[in-house]
């Protein structure tokens, strides 16, 4: 694991590190090629949108622990300005499917993660603009995406519940979250766990559909829903989803995601664990949790672009995870 200052230094030099940028913005015109920090002044860096966002996050969220977290307060106060996030706010509102749901939920992860902060009051327009689009988007996603990358329905809408009502989303909103994951996931059963993990995940479906489902249902339902949901785990069969994934090739863009599964896994098998009973499947299920992190994290920092640009949010995620424990 990072030192707090090494995260800090990492998420700092990403942040601001405009190019490579894999810009996601639909050209209108001959005329319309502007740079990267005019389209987004404050998450132009880190290669991508949602990972400027999630790594401002792990900055801010590193910032208590420092000796010294005045050279990284100056980055943040450069970014996070009211008038920066009113123009990611205005670029979202005009691409209702940018980032949609991945990023808005790191956005409104931030937005909380600021909470308290100098930075609080200038999220307003963003996380307003959030509200807007998932009031709109959530009664039409009759069906959820499934798979283990960034359109996954499952880990961003139980992300934006722990952490919306810090953000300042409305309950309103957060109730319609909770009522389109039971009516997507209560009646799943008998998930084909032997098909994953798909070559490029960085999220497992089965495992962030159960985390998502721990978060809206109470303990006692939640065990009867994953006795359904995996009944491998109770009777003590083989479950593909415990087995730390191999990772052939780590500065592959693709298949370096599974560097990321291994630690997304770690933090879902270890909420998972956490919100069941005592038992066999907890037991179990922290077991493989605890391999998956060791697994994953010595990849956090390889000195590869490809991978520091976002693995150590997830490393931190299942590090939350363990602080629950």
């Amino acid at each position: 694991m990072l030192t707090p200052e090494e995260t800090a230094q990492l998420a700092a030099a990403n942040v601001t590190r405009e190019y490579p940028n894999f810009t996601a913005h639909l050209t209108a015109s001959p005329d319309d090629t502007p740079r990267p920090s005019d389209l987004h002044p404050a998450f132009y860096g880190a290669y991508d949108w949602h990972s400027s966002v999630h790594m401002h996050w792990l900055l801010v969220r590193t910032l208590p622990a420092l000796d010294d977290p005045a050279p990284y307060t100056d980055v943040l106060d450069r970014h996070l300005t009211r008038a920066h996030l009113a123009t990611e706010a205005q670029y979202l509102l005009g691409r209702p499917s940018f980032e949609r749901p991945y990023g808005w939920a790191w956005l409104v992860a931030l937005a909380a993660q600021c909470h308290g902060t100098q930075w609080a009051q200038a999220f307003a327009p963003a996380v307003e603009a959030v509200d807007r689009l998932l009031t709109d988007w959530l009664p039409k996603a009759t069906y959820p995406v499934r798979h283990g990358a960034h359109a996954n329905s499952a880990f961003a809408l139980g992300l934006i519940l722990d952490t919306g009502e810090r953000a300042g989303l409305p309950a309103r909103t957060l109730d319609a979250v909770r009522e389109r994951l039971r009516g997507w996931f209560v009646d799943d059963h008998d998930a084909p766990a032997h098909w994953e993990p798909s070559g490029q995940d960085f999220l497992s479906p089965s495992l962030t559909e159960a985390d998502a489902m721990r978060r809206v249902l109470n303990t006692r339902e939640f065990a009867a829903w994953l006795d359904r949901f995996l009944p491998a785990l109770a009777t003590g069969g083989p479950c593909p989803l415990l087995d730390v994934p191999l990772v052939s090739d780590h500065s592959d863009p693709q298949i370096g995601h599974l560097l990321g599964l291994a630690l997304s896994r770690a933090a879902a098998l270890r909420a998972i664990a956490n919100a069941l009973p005592q038992g066999v499947v907890r037991e179990r299920l922290a077991k493989a949790a605890q391999e998956h992190l060791d697994a994953g994290l010595p990849a956090v920092e390889s000195g590869d672009f490809t991978t520091d640009h976002w693995l150590a949010t997830f490393a931190e995620l299942a590090r939350e995870h363990y602080e629950r424990t």
